[in-house]
C-alpha cells in the first residue's frame, strides 16, 4: 500500500498541478470518443496502450473481456454498453484481449476453476468461444492453443455485443464502428481483425485500425 499511497501524493502534488486545464474540463463533463472493453487483468492498462488522456475511452473490464449477451446477466456491462453508446455516444467501440489470459485459461481447463464458482458461471458466457476452439482447432495445444482461445473469444464477444439494442441501432445507422484486438503482452504489440484476411494482423503506422464489418465474420481455422 505504500506504493500506491507514494503514487496518490506524486498524482496530486505533480500531475494535477501540471494539468489543471485537463482536470477543469473533465468537471465539466465526459466525451468519449470510443467505448474500450477489456480484461480486469492488471498488465493491461488501455490508456497506457493507446496513449489516451483521462476522459478519451470509456472503459468496461471484467474477467475475459466478457460481453454476455444482452439479457442474459444481471451485471453491469449492459448498463455500461448502453450509457457509452446512447447517452455518450461513442463512436467506436472496441473489444480487446490479451495474452497469457487466466480466464480463457481456465476455460480450457474447467477444473482449474471448479473451486471458484463465481468465475466458473461466469464464463459460461464463454461458452461459444470454448466450442469454436474444441471444434475448429484440435490439432493446436499449449499456449498457440490458449492465444488462439483469446483471439476467438474477442469475435465471439463482439457478437454478443450486437444483441445489445442501442448497439444494434446505431450499427443499423451506420453510426458505429466495432474492432477486435488482441494486445500481446510480451511484445506491446496490437493485433486486430481483418475481415478480409480472416485473421489477426498488428497495427502498425502503415496498418492503422480497421473496423469490422456490421454482419457477422469469423476467423478462418488453420
Amino acid at each position: 500500500m505504500q506504493k500506491l499511497a507514494t503514487g496518490l501524493h506524486k498524482f496530486h502534488s505533480e500531475v494535477c498541478v501540471a494539468h489543471q486545464d485537463l482536470f477543469k474540463s473533465l468537471a465539466r463533463g465526459q466525451r468519449p470518443e470510443a467505448l474500450f472493453i477489456t480484461c480486469a487483468d492488471s498488465r493491461i492498462n488501455p490508456n497506457l496502450i493507446t496513449q489516451t488522456q483521462p476522459g478519451d475511452i470509456f472503459i468496461v473490464r471484467n474477467v475475459g473481456n466478457i460481453v454476455p449477451p444482452y439479457g442474459a446477466s444481471n451485471g453491469s456491462e449492459a448498463a455500461a454498453i448502453e450509457f457509452a453508446v446512447a447517452h455518450l455516444e461513442v463512436k467506436h467501440i472496441i473489444v480487446c484481449g490479451h495474452t497469457h489470459c487466466g480466464a480463457m485459461r481456465g476455460l480450457l481447463d474447467p477444473a482449474g476453476v471448479e473451486e471458484l464458482p463465481a468465475v466458473k458461471g461466469w464464463l459460461q458466457h464463454a461458452e461459444l468461444t470454448r466450442r469454436l476452439v474444441q471444434e475448429n482447432y484440435p490439432h493446436i495445444e499449449g499456449e498457440d492453443r490458449l492465444t488462439i482461445t483469446v483471439e476467438e473469444n474477442v469475435l465471439a464477444q463482439i457478437e454478443n455485443l450486437r444483441t445489445h439494442p442501442t448497439v444494434r441501432a446505431r450499427l443499423a445507422r451506420g453510426e458505429l464502428c466495432i474492432y477486435a484486438w488482441v494486445f500481446k503482452i510480451e511484445t506491446g504489440q496490437v493485433f486486430q481483425f481483418e475481415a478480409t484476411s480472416g485473421q489477426f494482423t498488428p497495427i502498425g503506422e502503415q496498418a492503422p485500425p480497421s473496423a469490422l464489418p456490421e454482419t457477422t465474420v469469423f476467423r478462418r481455422a488453420s
